[in-house]
C-alpha cells in the first residue's frame, strides 16, 4: 500500500510540505519536497521533529491550523456523554453526596 498524502504547505519559492500516512495508523510524517533551485531532494520529516522546528514557519503554522480544525469539527461526544469540570474527575464528594 502506498503512503496517502495531503499537501500542507505550499512556498512562493515552490517548496512543498505534505502531511502523510503510511501503512500503520502511528505513521505520520511530514514529506519536504523542495524546489528544483534547492536541489529538488525529498525529505521525509518526524512529526514531533517538525512541529518543534525553530524558528517556526508557515509550514508549522499551516499543521497547526489543520489540527486545529479537526478538532473544532469533531462531532463526537465524550465516553461518558458529559463534559466534566476541570479537575472534578479527581474531587471527593461533598458531603451527602456520596448518600445518593
Amino acid at each position: 500500500m502506498s503512503d496517502a498524502q495531503r499537501l500542507l504547505y505550499a512556498s512562493a519559492n515552490g517548496d512543498r510540505w505534505f502531511l502523510c500516512r503510511g501503512d500503520r495508523p502511528a505513521e505520520v510524517y511530514v514529506l519536504h519536497a523542495p524546489n528544483a533551485p534547492s536541489g529538488g531532494q525529498v525529505s521525509r520529516v518526524d512529526l514531533g521533529h517538525f512541529l518543534a522546528a525553530e524558528p517556526e514557519g508557515p509550514q508549522q503554522q499551516a499543521l497547526l491550523g489543520l489540527i486545529g480544525a479537526l478538532v473544532e469539527r469533531s462531532e463526537v461526544p465524550p465516553a461518558s456523554g458529559a463534559v466534566p469540570e476541570p479537575g472534578a474527575s479527581a474531587a471527593e464528594p461533598t458531603p451527602g453526596e456520596a448518600l445518593g
